[in-house]
């Protein structure tokens, strides 16, 4: 199950879209902004039909 998430990176601040898995259940994994190629900390949560994103810096 794949899931579209719009989220600002925490470095830039640029807008940038997500492609989520949900069916891999919690998750936390790190990504490059496509913007300013910094890490990003994602911070994914699944509850059944419910789901959270977090995006944090590195640092966090």
């Amino acid at each position: 199950m794949l899931e579209s998430q719009d989220y600002q990176c925490p470095y830039c601040g640029e807008g940038v879209e997500a492609l989520l898995d949900l069916s891999g259940g919690d998750q936390r994994y790190i990504e490059d902004c496509s913007v300013c190629c910094r890490p990003i900390v994602f911070d994914l949560r699944t509850d059944g039909h419910d789901w959270q994103l977090d995006v944090l810096r590195e640092d966090e």
